[in-house]
């Protein structure tokens, strides 16, 4: 049975990570429906193909912080316990807010405002492992994917077992909406900034991406 101290974090959580801010600002700055650009996505990555990069920086720190948001706000008012209900919900309404059918991001940028909430360490090596990635592949999925990945492997490597299961749920649900990504780059096929062609062949919008 869900109990109070579950359900109300969890609910705060889900509603601050459902807030749409890909395709409330590429709309509000005259750039049409994030979701009929590149993969359809609206998150930052997608962001930066609909609106440029300065929007999808924007966008990425706009995700980042409802993330982060959720997670120190329940700390706040109802403890430590409590706070990782909220991350939960905050990774879960960015990945499948109800008012887009359910239809959200990837979650990297709301995972590394997770991350820097509850433990800044957990924060500063996933990002660190996103940079490197990034360089070495030029990809964005890439990146997100391993930086995920990292979570859980450092609450193992660090003595947290507190925030292992939340991690590794995280890291599940991020790998499973970045399928079509992980399916390109096992083809070669996935886009990497600086090419000619920021999107791949046949990533376009659909409801599974």
């Amino acid at each position: 049975m869900i109990e109070a101290f579950q359900f109300w974090p969890f609910l705060l959580g889900y509603l601050l990570g459902a807030i749409p801010f890909g395709l409330v600002l590429v709309r509000a700055l005259g750039k049409g429906d994030i979701r009929a650009t590149g993969s359809g996505n609206i998150g930052a990555t997608n962001a930066v193909r609909a609106a440029g990069k300065k929007v999808g920086a924007l966008v990425f720190l706009l995700d980042a912080l409802k993330g982060a948001a959720a997670v120190l706000l329940v700390r706040l008012y109802m403890g430590e316990q409590a706070e990782l209900f909220a991350a939960a919900g905050a990774l879960i309404g960015h990945l499948y807010p109800a008012w887009l059918r359910f239809r959200g991001g990837k979650g990297v940028a709301t995972l590394f405002g997770i991350l820097f909430a509850l433990d800044p360490g957990f924060g500063a090596i996933a990002l660190g492992v996103w940079v490197t990635a990034f360089l070495v592949t030029r990809m964005s999925s890439a990146g997100g994917l391993l930086a995920a990945l990292s979570a859980p492997i450092a609450a193992l490597v660090l003595d947290r077992p507190d925030l292992f299961n939340l991690l590794l749920g995280i890291t599940l649900l991020i790998w499973w909406k970045h399928r079509a990504n992980i399916a390109r780059i096992a083809k070669g096929s996935e886009p990497r900034f600086g090419a000619k062609k920021d999107t791949a062949p046949g990533d376009q919008p659909s409801r599974s991406s």
